[in-house]
This record gives structure tokens, sequence and C-alpha cells, in this order.
């Protein structure tokens, strides 16, 4: 959806936390800056990799490392849900509370690198965190604004939160096929680039190339004005307009494993305000694995697809 790109310069944010009321979902270096320094300074979690060119290379003060891959499945289905006893593991060793204002921090590369901050958000809200943001920009932005960086590696004190993990938010395989088979009404929207939606581009670990059924795209770059920072909340809301998407039916997002497709969840859901959103984790790594069916392949390169599978 490049086209979509110049229509939403003129609504890039400009201070996206003032746009919110109370806490989250987004918020400025400044303001985290400032929410850092009192005495109720929120919980950060810095989900970079721990090493010299994530977290040990300089963090939020305070921050503690979380990396993404804590609250990711294998290296077959990335997008896999963790089981409810190890994401409560997790987020004890991280002193995660239900709570205590968390925010989240990711690098800030590019558009792409968000979908990291907003699984994590959708993770951590549907275990039962109540107060959620993402820091608008990253580390990259919070650099930019010249704010303080510490080295120093950080031990929370451990919780004792328990993980009920919430299904308002959540799309199962057996929901989405619900869907697919006509016994359940819902928007299935593809957030990946067209190539992948029309199956000429495939994601290394999936079964064969292609899309749900039915299914239509909207890609999660279709967010960004053109930088990293995600669009403040009355020019989601006005792209979602645009789009169709008003919530008066069940919207799904799904992507190749749960990522860009929790971007496009995160807008819908937590910037434009729509109810009805749910994030599918497992999207087409884990649907294609399951044997079922899919759309918008062509015949010649499925077959091709399935011939050098077949030699392999």
């Amino acid at each position: 959806m490049k086209h979509l790109m110049a229509s939403m310069i003129a609504l890039t944010l400009a201070l996206p936390a003032a746009a919110q009321e109370g806490f989250g979902p987004l918020i400025a270096p400044q303001d985290l800056s400032a929410a850092t320094s009192g005495d109720a300074a929120p919980l950060v979690l810095d989900i970079r990799a721990g090493d010299g060119d994530g977290y040990g290379g300089g963090h939020v003060p305070g921050a503690v490392s979380a990396p993404y891959g804590l609250f990711r499945g294998p290296a077959e289905n990335p997008g896999q849900l963790p089981p409810e006893d190890r994401l409560t593991e997790v987020l004890r060793g991280l002193g995660v509370t239900p709570d205590r204002p968390t925010v989240i921090v990711h690098q800030g590369a590019n558009e792409t690198d968000f979908g990291a901050a907003a699984r994590v958000y959708w993770t951590l809200k549907s275990s039962g965190v109540s107060q959620l943001a993402i820091l608008n920009g990253g580390m990259n932005a919070w650099t930019a604004a010249e704010l303080p960086v510490a080295s120093d590696s950080v031990t929370p004190a451990a919780s004792d939160i328990t993980v009920n993990f919430s299904d308002r938010w959540l799309a199962t395989e057996a929901d989405v096929l619900a869907i697919v088979d006509g016994r359940d009404d819902a928007l299935l929207l593809d957030a990946r680039p067209e190539d992948f939606w029309s199956g000429r581009t495939a994601h290394g670990a999936a079964a064969r190339p292609g899309t749900l059924p039915q299914s239509k795209y909207f890609e999660h770059a279709g967010w960004f004005g053109g930088g990293p920072a995600i669009v403040d909340a009355d020019a989601a809301r006005s792209l979602a307009a645009e789009q169709g998407f008003t919530g008066e039916e069940q919207i799904v997002s799904f992507c190749n494993t749960g990522h860009w497709a929790a971007t496009n969840w995160f807008a819908l859901s937590e910037l434009a305000g729509i109810e009805n959103v749910k994030l599918y984790p497992e999207s087409m790594v884990g649907w294609s694995n399951a044997g079922h069916d899919m759309a918008n392949v062509p015949g010649l390169l499925q077959n091709l697809w399935f011939q050098i599978r077949n030699v392999f």
C-alpha cells in the first residue's frame, strides 16, 4: 500500500503522547524521561537483544532487558504463543505486575521493527497488564532527543503475577478456520506486503505461499508517515475510516508470524479505538504448516513450490 504513504504525511505524529488520555498507548521520549524521574516510575522493558548492539550498548536508565524472543515461539513457528506457565515465568522474572505502568522500548530502526513492540504490547495486555505504552520511535528516538543513556544491567525484583491469557484480542487457528468455513463472520486482514498476499513470496518457515481464503490486505507500513514512528490516534482513526475499518464486523489481523500483524492490531485497536480486533499469532506459517486451504496462489508457482519441497 505504498500509494497511501504520501497521503499520510500531513497526518504524521507531532506529539503522540499528548493525543492520548491517561497512560499510553504511545509515549514520547521526553514524556518517558519525565516519568522515569518521578516517584512512581514505570517499568521499562527493553526488548532488543541483550548484547552490545542492543541493551548492552546503552539503554533508557532503569530499563530491564527483555529480549523479544522471550515472547515468541520456536524457529519453526515463531508466531506461536508461549503457554501460560512459560509467560508467567517470564513476566515474574521481569518484574511485571498487572497494575504498574509498563513501557516497551524497541530499536526504532524502521516500520518492521515496530511490530516487535506491538507484539509484546499485545502479549502483556492479554496477560492482564492494564497500563501499557510503546516508546514511539524506540531507542533511536530517545538518543536523537539527547536524553541520558545508561550502560548498567538492571536486575528487577521478581513479581508474583500469574498469567491467565485473555482471548479477547486472540484469534486461534480454530477461530480462523470457523471464519474460512463460513461458520463465523470476520474481515481477515493480511498485514504483509502485496507480494506475500498474492503468493509471489513466502516466509521461509511456511509450507507454501499464499494467504487466508477471502482475505484482504493492508500493509503494516501504511500506519507510518515515512519514518519509524507510528502515526498518532487521530491519524489512525482517519486512515481506518478511509479504509472502511469501522468495527462493525470482527477484524482478524494476520501476517507470516504475528509480527507485522501486531502493528495492524495496535493501530486499529489501541490508536483508532476499534473494539473488535483480534490477532492471529501463528498466522500463515502456522496455518500453512497445518495443511489448511490457501488462496491467491498462482497455480504454476504453487506446483513449483511443492516440487522443490519434495526434492529437498
